[in-house]
């Protein structure tokens, strides 16, 4: 690994975040997911605002899970390029969560958003 940093941490990090978003899906909406069941899934969101949210909650998860398989894959080769500002976006979505909603786990984005960002400045590429 070419990094100054250690080991790759972040995108597990994410991962587990992803996971843990995923399970309080189901136990905040469990009984939300079970009336869109019994309706019928197809256009099942329709105009209620819980359905809309209890959604977008469990969506988010896999997202999330994505976005830190491929971090850690990033992290794993050796190579990772900060200047895709993925460390940025990061940052700036968990800032932006904690503002609107301040009782909330997007403040478990911030330790990897700083991790990548300090690695930004740690970083030496391997130049052929």
């Amino acid at each position: 690994m070419n990094t100054k940093s250690g080991q790759p941490w972040t995108g597990y990090w994410l991962i587990a975040v992803a996971g843990l978003h995923t399970i309080a899906s189901g136990i905040f909406f469990g009984d939300v997911f079970i009336r869109m069941w019994q309706k019928g899934l197809f256009n099942s969101v329709g105009r209620d605002p819980m359905i809309g949210l209890a959604v977008w909650f469990l969506l988010f998860g896999p997202v999330l899970a994505m976005l830190g398989a491929a971090i850690t894959r990033l992290e794993k080769s050796g190579n990772f390029d900060t200047s895709n500002k993925l460390d940025w976006s990061i940052l700036l979505l968990s800032v932006v969560g904690v503002i609107l909603m301040p009782n909330s786990g997007f403040w478990l984005a911030f330790p990897p958003a700083f991790a990548l960002i300090f690695r930004s400045f740690t970083f030496s590429p391997v130049t052929t």
